[in-house]
Parts: structure tokens; C-alpha cells; sequence
């Protein structure tokens, strides 16, 4: 382990760079705390825990099936043509909730599903264009932990925003501003330079797409879990800030669990990693995992926030080298549906989460609830433990470059990646 020369000032110092780290952040806001904004809205409108955790799931399941569908179409015809229509229709499903309510409830499933599958693949995109923008393998990689550090960011302040403007006005007009920023987000992205021009490289013709690697399979399985444990922390915060008559104490949980990912992807970041990063994903996951444990005491809120910092700790580092994992593994010209599908999957196990702990609390409490987090994080460890041969051999036997498998996307020899025939592209 070594200072990594440069840092995230000299990514930000690119051209685009900024704009494109902002805009993308602004625009997943409305994906980052819907199953907030839902349950928050659904429990204002008298919503029942099984209700509002129902809706957060179908919103969850919407979104698993859109991001990759969507990160497909952008690999086949680009960023602008699929990330502001799709950012559009998202928002106008999230304001139907809001004009209907949870009654009739098909209607409420109707549209928390509209809003979850035409939700833009902003964060795959944003990866796909890290390579074009900055050039060379460490500053893309460092641009990867900087993108999970930034996420943090938006995971400490978006539940806090929620908060403060169901304060000042209600959940209803919480939901409502938050996803017409999104769209001004999705629109900066798409209208600067690097997103215009971006495009994938050829691909081949295959049914599968990314999902042909076994490599990537494995690490899905994986992250299905780690979603799940985040998935039932939304939950049992809830549960717990409303065990003690004060809903804003859910807010200073969730920011507590966003800024300890933060500290600890900065660290990450900050720090060169010998040795293979599938190896070093299996520690980070293990100790993501442990980290979810103490929650289960559920102590005094001023401990409790403490706990759920230290929770968040291994979050981002383990986030950022799944990024490096996915580049890896993923067939040459599928990066955005790549790591597209990360995205789903951690929201597939997030959706499971919400759905499992909502039934759990009304069951068995709120520590019952928290146990399902720290459960789901070691089920996330014996999947990589399970895997660790097909881990070990990124793109079928491709030789090893660093973190960057010949022939990836981040290769920028554009060489043919081996396993693949130079068919007809699609």
C-alpha cells in the first residue's frame, strides 16, 4: 500500500470533470433517496410499514430491470438519447404517487414502477465516461473511489434534504422537488461535450450481453446481498428513529452510515492497493459485514449514530473496488450495461431487504430487523468466498495488466479482448 500520486483535485482539474461529477450526482438524487421519499410519503398518508416497504420494493424491482435494459440502449445509441427521456418519465411516474396517493393502490404500484424502470443509468454512464475524459488506468481508478466518496456524499446529505423539506413543507412537496432536480441533473450531463461524443466500443452480437461473464455473475450474486443489508437499514432506521418519537433521528442515521462510507472511501482512495482486487474485495465485504453487527444493540441515539458510522466505514471501499472488479470482468463494449447491472443488482437485494425487515419489525422488533442487515452482509462474503476460481481469472484467462485486464474498456489499445471473436458487432 502506497500514496497514490495525484489525488481527486487532478480528476477534478480535467476538463468536464466536475460537471460531469455533479451533474450525475444531482441527477441520481431522486434514485438515491426514493425508497425514502416513498416510505416517508406512504407513512404520511397512513400508510401501514408492510405498504410503504412494499412500495419502496416495487420501486426497487422497477429500477433492477430498468438500469440494465437502459445502460444496454446507451451502449447501442448513446448517453443524450436515453438518459434525459428516460430522467423524464421517472419524475412525471414519482409525481403521479404524489397526485393520487397510496389510493387506489394499483395506481401507487403503477407508478412508484414507472418512476423505478425508466430511472437513467447515470452512474454506469458516468464510468463508461471516465476513460475518454481522464485518460490512463490509475487516474480512471482513482476517479472510481472519488465517484463512491461522491456518492457518500449524496447518501449523508440526501436523507438530511428529505428531512428538512418534509420539515419545512411536506413529504409530498419533498418528492416532487427532489426528482425535478434530478431531471436538471440527467440535463447537464447529457448536454456537455464528453456525453455527446461518448461512444461504446463494438460489441459483440450476444443475447447475454455482459451477463456472458462469469466473473461479473459472481460479483452480482455477491452485491445482491450487500443491497440486501442496505436495503433493511432504510427499515429498521425508521423503526428505530419512531421507537424514539423522533423521526429525525432517521435522517442523523442514514447521514451517520453516508459519512462514515465517505471517511473511509477517502482513505481508500487516497492510498495505492498492491495484490489483486478481487482479493481485496472479499476482505472489504468482510469487514462491511462486521461492521453491520453492533447495530443489532440498538443503544441511546447518540451512540446509535456513532455505530452507524462505523457501520458505514468499509461502504465505499468496497464499492469503488467492485467498480475495478466490474472493468475487469465485463465483455468489451458492455461497460455501461456492466456496471449497470451492479446497480440493479444492489437494488434488487435493497428491494429484498426493504421487503424482508418491513414484516421483520412488525414481527419481532427493531433489533430483529437491524440482525437481517449484518446476515445479509456475510451472505455477501460466502458468495465471493464461493467464487474465488472464477474471480481469479478475469475474461476467461485474459493476463492480468494491474487492475485493468487487457482488452477491457479501459484499455485503450483497443485491443480485442481475448475469449471473443471479431464477429458481426451489434
Amino acid at each position: 500500500m502506497a500514496a497514490a500520486p495525484g489525488g481527486y483535485a487532478d480528476i477534478l482539474k480535467a476538463p468536464h470533470a466536475a460537471r460531469l461529477l455533479i451533474g450525475t450526482l444531482i441527477g441520481r438524487l431522486p434514485n438515491g433517496t426514493g425508497p425514502i421519499a416513498i416510505m416517508v410519503f406512504t407513512r404520511a398518508e397512513g400508510g401501514s410499514y408492510s405498504l410503504a416497504g412494499g412500495l419502496a420494493a416495487v420501486y426497487g424491482i422497477g429500477n433492477a430491470i430498468g438500469q440494465p435494459l437502459l445502460g444496454r440502449a446507451v451502449d447501442l445509441y448513446g448517453q443524450p438519447r436515453v438518459q434525459l427521456p428516460s430522467a423524464l418519465v421517472s419524475a412525471l411516474g414519482m409525481a403521479l404517487l404524489v397526485l393520487t396517493g397510496t389510493d387506489p393502490l394499483p395506481l401507487a404500484y403503477a407508478a412508484v414502477a414507472v418512476a423505478g424502470l425508466f430511472t437513467p443509468p447515470l452512474e454506469g454512464g458516468l464510468r463508461a465516461l471516465w476513460p475518454s475524459v481522464l485518460g490512463g488506468e490509475g487516474r480512471v481508478h482513482r476517479a472510481y473511489a472519488m465517484d463512491a466518496v461522491a456518492q457518500e456524499v449524496m447518501f449523508t446529505v440526501g436523507p438530511l434534504l428529505v428531512t428538512l423539506m418534509v420539515a419545512l413543507w411536506s413529504p409530498a412537496a419533498a418528492v416532487l422537488l427532489i426528482n425535478g432536480i434530478g431531471v436538471l441533473g440527467a440535463l447537464s450531463v447529457v448536454l456537455s461535450a464528453p456525453s455527446r461524443a461518448w461512444r461504446s466500443a463494438p460489441r459483440e452480437a450476444h443475447w447475454l450481453g455482459a451477463l456472458r461473464s462469469p466473473g461479473l455473475l459472481a460479483l452480482l450474486g455477491s452485491f445482491f446481498f450487500v443491497g440486501l443489508a442496505m436495503g433493511s437499514i432504510t427499515v429498521a432506521g425508521i423503526a428505530y428513529a419512531e421507537d424514539h418519537g423522533n423521526e429525525s433521528v432517521y435522517g442523523w442515521l442514514m447521514a451517520a452510515l453516508g459519512l462514515g462510507a465517505l471517511v473511509g472511501g477517502v482513505f481508500y482512495g487516497a492510498r495505492h492497493w498492491a495484490g489483486a482486487p478481487e482479493r481485496r474485495l472479499r476482505v472489504l465485504v468482510g469487514l462491511l459485514a462486521l461492521g453491520y453487527l453492533p447495530l443489532t444493540l440498538t443503544p441511546g441515539v447518540v451512540a446509535m449514530t456513532a455505530l452507524a458510522a462505523l457501520a458505514g466505514v468499509f461502504l465505499a471501499p468496497a464499492i469503488a473496488c467492485a467498480f475495478i472488479v466490474v472493468d475487469r470482468h465485463a465483455p468489451r463494449g458492455t461497460v455501461t450495461e456492466a456496471f449497470s447491472w451492479l446497480v440493479t443488482t444492489f437494488g434488487v437485494g435493497a428491494a429484498a431487504g426493504t421487503a424482508v425487515a418491513g414484516p421483520v419489525v412488525q414481527l419481532s422488533g427493531t433489533t430483529a430487523s437491524f440482525a437481517v442487515a449484518g446476515a445479509g452482509g456475510f451472505v455477501a462474503l460466502l458468495v465471493l468466498m464461493a467464487t474465488q476460481r472464477v474471480l481469479a481469472v478475469p475474461l476467461r484467462g485474459a493476463p492480468h495488466t494491474g487492475d485493468v485486464v487487457a482488452g477491457s474498456e479501459n484499455d485503450r489499445n483497443g485491443a480485442v479482448e481475448p475469449g471473443f471473436s471479431a464477429r458481426p458487432q451489434a
